[in-house]
């Protein structure tokens, strides 16, 4: 796929056609679930969270909106546009349900699954101060180009595993939010 002019439909028809395989399973047993809001414009853009400084988990870090299901969220995608709606006022019935990926496990022993929606270019987003430092928009072609995420490897408890690192203007994205659009991009044929 072509960096510079990526356009909405292509990553439709991409995403739907190109059924994600699991590459292996998810072994946490805590749900969790995020959206990966991609915006509907000529040149789509990827909405993106930059976590409030005083949460007690991930501070500070480029997440997307998401978060643990809990007892009132119906599947896996309405925890996600749950969690969306709180965290940056994304109206559920906005959201263009195009699919998920497969889970991931968190370093926090969740099993977070990413849901992959549309949603319209014209939204007001409304960051919850209890939760949300900044919320931001990275072009979605350079959001998918596989050659500015750089692997690092981590040794914790024993076990190894390798994390990707990113910057986008002056956001600092890594980890887990970093692999899942890393994922995304393989998922639609971008080659590595």
């Amino acid at each position: 796929m072509p960096h510079p002019d990526i356009k909405l439909d292509d990553f439709i028809s991409r995403f739907q056609l190109l059924r994600p395989q699991p590459k292996r399973t998810a072994l946490n047993q805590r749900k969790a679930a995020v959206l990966i809001p991609i915006v509907r414009r000529e040149e789509p853009g990827l909405l993106l969270t930059k976590r409030a400084a005083q949460l007690r988990k991930h501070a500070g870090q480029v997440a997307f909106p998401g978060g643990a299901v809990d007892s009132s969220d119906a599947s896996l995608i309405a925890a996600a546009l749950r969690e969306a709606e709180e965290e940056v006022a994304i109206p559920p019935s906005s959201v263009e349900i195009l699919g998920v990926l497969p889970p991931v496990d968190s370093v926090t022993g969740f099993q977070v699954t990413p849901v992959v929606g549309i949603i319209p270019a014209n939204l007001h987003y409304h960051a919850s101060v209890d939760e949300v430092a900044a919320v931001f928009e990275m072009p979605l072609a350079e959001a998918l180009r596989l050659g500015r995420y750089h692997p690092l490897d981590i040794h914790r408890r024993g076990n190894s595993h390798r994390v990707w690192l990113s910057w986008y203007e002056h956001y600092f994205v890594w980890g887990m939010t970093a692999g899942i659009i890393r994922e995304l991009a393989l998922q639609i044929g971008v080659k590595p």
